[in-house]
């Protein structure tokens, strides 16, 4: 059994995430900044630790992550205009999560990115969302430089439907963002992704030594996801 540290710990796909992690035998423990979180994250089963994102510094994390085998960045700034928590969260709080695993000597971490974020941003893009592309890619960039075994997963449109248990996985490469059959799924032409897929995805990832250095994207597909990640290569 290992301790998985859960950045963002409260989040949506996090929240999927807690049971599949306890069901293969690891004890999840949310990392999140409000303490009146605890009952409903105790009930899926992933022990609690208290740490604000924007607020802690790395010595805060570093205490959050100790005891732990591996780190999941799970974290969003939210969806509304606030450019500045892209920076803080979505990037800021990332680094911190690499630092204070580097520190405290946990070497498997997995972030949940999005889909595209290294493609060019054209020129009337809003400026939340450049403020996000640009967090993502470089959160993505100093976590693969980071030394850490790492693995990235990039999904697409996120929706909150019920899990299919069927993905499709690849590298940036294989299923290019602005391709228009993004899915193997005729249906699927948005790219969308269910959360609670992608927990699955990143639940089976975490286990899996032949996804250490691999980015990848995932969509909604027809592979089951334990077919689908073995099917990966490293």
């Amino acid at each position: 059994m290992s301790r998985v540290a859960i950045v963002g710990g409260h989040g949506h796909v996090a929240l999927q995430l807690h049971p599949l992690l306890r069901a293969a035998g690891h004890t999840p423990v949310a990392l999140v900044r409000r303490e009146d979180y605890r009952d409903e994250l105790e009930a899926l089963g992933a022990e609690v630790r208290l740490l604000d994102i924007e607020a802690g510094d790395l010595q805060q994390f570093v205490a959050a992550f100790e005891g732990c085998d591996a780190v999941v960045f799970a974290a969003g700034g939210g969806a509304d205009g606030n450019i500045e928590r892209k920076k803080s969260v979505d990037l800021g709080g990332s680094l911190l999560s690499i630092e204070a695993a580097q520190q405290v000597g946990i070497t498997r971490f997995v972030q949940v990115s999005a889909w595209g974020v290294d493609e060019p941003l054209p020129d009337d893009v809003s400026a939340t969302w450049k403020a996000y592309v640009e967090a993502k890619a470089g959160a993505d960039a100093a976590l693969r430089d980071s030394g850490l075994d790492w693995t990235v997963v990039r999904p697409g449109r996120l929706t909150h439907d019920a899990a299919t248990g069927r993905v499709l996985l690849g590298s940036d490469t294989e299923i290019p963002h602005d391709d228009p059959a993004r899915s193997s799924d005729p249906d699927n032409a948005n790219g969308d992704v269910t959360r609670a897929d992608v927990a699955a995805v990143v639940a089976a990832v975490l286990d899996a030594d032949h996804t250490i250095g691999v980015q990848l994207v995932v969509v909604g597909g027809d592979v089951p996801v334990a077919e689908a990640v073995a099917g990966l290569s490293g």
